[in-house]
């Protein structure tokens, strides 16, 4: 019995922070030796948002670089961009024509960005968590890695293939595989440096409330500096009075490799101006291994290529075969 797949991607827009490695990087690289693991850059979703067209290529062979650099074996995963595989789009028409409109305007991250963006809100805005369901469901993952914030939109994933099954399936015989969660217990959601209850993100205006993987010593040092924190002396975790407080002791536990119990013992009489140093040190220690390596793969031409090349061979296999499956069910012609 061959090993269960799993898939998950990130969009390439902004800089990937500590926020997407803790969250979804470091996971897949535990993950990896386990499972077949298919990864992706969502370039496709990149647009649904105004973005740089100057930039937008140039940032999906970042990140792409990125994952090689934070550990991911080509051994055990496949590295692919969305955009290459046409399967992906395809499929998200053949969803949209079954997706019921109001499973679409129920989503909240839409109903939160719509708010952003007035008047100018796209169509693909609201539709993106079609495109999301096709994305997954042409490799037939077993399980996809997610955070809290996505379930929603596994569930609708779900709820698309299990309509699809119900409608155009036989009893016994469905078409797609429901996949499940599979969400991290530590570290999954890390939070803004400049705001404790909200998540860090790329899209945050400010580059102070976040550590980006290629920040350098000098700038991760100015940030852990200027981070939001309280005038209580004494470090806990789990205080819902100190989200700050809780979010940089979850930083220091995740990246120092110990447990809870022991920052806890640790950090119980620290003060902030004995944390934070204590802090940034584990912070550029746990990045600069990754810096390394992405400058070495940056700086070896054709490389990238290379990878990318041979993982939309292997993405394109499966998702043809899934979508012909799909294309199969709803009554069209097949090509010979």
């Amino acid at each position: 019995m061959g090993k269960q797949r799993i898939l998950s991607g990130i969009q390439p827009t902004g800089e990937l922070h500590l926020g997407n490695y803790l969250g979804a990087i470091r996971n897949w690289v535990e993950l990896q030796r386990d499972y077949d693991c298919f990864l992706f850059m969502a370039d496709l979703h990149a647009i649904t948002v105004p973005h740089d067209p100057k930039t937008l290529a140039a940032s999906t062979y970042k990140v792409a670089a990125l994952y090689l650099a934070a550990g991911i074996d080509l051994e055990h995963a496949t590295i692919f961009v969305q955009s290459h595989v046409p399967a992906h789009t395809e499929l998200a028409w053949l969803f949209l024509c079954i997706t019921p409109l109001n499973w679409l305007e129920d989503m909240i991250q839409f109903k939160e960005k719509a708010v952003k963006q007035g008047e100018n809100v796209s169509a693909g805005l609201l539709s993106y968590p079609v495109l999301q369901a096709a994305d997954i469901l042409l490799y037939e993952p077993d399980k996809v890695p997610v955070g809290e914030d996505q379930k929603q939109h596994l569930e609708l994933t779900r709820d698309i293939a299990a309509r699809l099954n119900y409608q155009f399936g036989s009893e016994g015989h469905p078409i797609l595989k429901l996949p499940e969660p599979m969400i991290r217990a530590e570290g999954a959601r890390v939070m803004s440096l400049t705001d404790g209850t909200k998540k860090m993100s790329k899209s945050d205006p400010s580059d102070l409330s976040r550590i980006n993987l290629l920040d350098p010593p000098e700038t991760i040092q100015h940030k852990i500096k200027r981070c939001k924190t309280d005038p209580i002396r004494g470090l806990q975790f789990d205080d819902p009075e100190r989200p700050e407080c809780h979010n940089l002791l979850t930083l220091y536990l995740v990246l120092s490799g110990k447990t809870k119990a022991e920052v806890a013992a640790e950090c119980q009489d620290m003060g902030w101006g004995q944390f934070k140093p204590l802090l940034t040190e584990t912070i550029i220690a746990a990045l600069a291994p990754i810096q390394k390596k992405y400058a070495e793969i940056m700086g070896e031409p054709g490389y990238l290529e290379q990878v990318l090349k041979q993982g939309k061979e292997r993405a394109e296999a499966i998702a043809n075969s899934t979508l012909m499956k799909v294309k199969k069910a709803l009554g069209y012609s097949l090509p010979l």
